[in-house]
């Protein structure tokens, strides 16, 4: 059985989410940081805490880059917590694996609202608990997480609900 893990990623709004094999929920959290710094420990641990080494799992992450208009110092931060993310992943010795935006959401047919996605998790993970609308990172880890795992299985549209 592998657990399959989504990683929205963020100097301060990260989020990670795992699934089991099946696609049912399994956890989610948002990523730690410190003084908008990512602790790779924690995260590293974290990540480690979904996966059981018995069964294995699979890690994917939203593939994301610099954004117009945005500051140098907001770039460089957010540039860094990607790479440390990034880094932590490959570390953990089980397969990572990157998606862009585009193409995960048009998987489910959502626009670049975020609510849309949110909405969408809170229906297909009721049990995942995203009451607040800052829970839209877990709620696209949860997504990411599923997407690759319709990718990897073959499936056609495994939680995806006809629109």
């Amino acid at each position: 059985m592998t657990i399959w893990v989504g990683i929205d990623p963020g100097s301060v709004s990260g989020a990670v989410a795992g699934l089991y094999d099946n696609g049912d929920y399994l956890d989610s959290f948002e990523i730690i940081h410190q003084d908008k710094h990512v602790l790779p420990m924690v995260l590293k641990n974290m990540i480690l805490r979904l996966i059981d080494p018995k069964e294995g799992g699979e890690i994917c992450c939203e593939l994301v880059h610099s954004m117009p208009n945005q500051g140098v110092a907001s770039t460089f931060q957010f540039g860094r917590a990607v790479g440390v993310i990034t880094a932590v992943c490959e570390l953990s010795r089980y397969p990572f694996h990157l998606v862009s935006p585009v193409k995960w959401k048009k998987h489910y047919h959502l626009s670049s609202d975020k609510g849309e996605a949110l909405d969408m998790a809170r229906m297909l993970w009721p049990e995942a608990k995203l009451t607040l609308k800052k829970h839209i990172g877990r709620a696209e880890a949860l997504l990411i997480a599923e997407y690759w795992r319709t990718q990897v299985k073959g499936l056609e549209n495994a939680k995806t609900p006809s629109k």
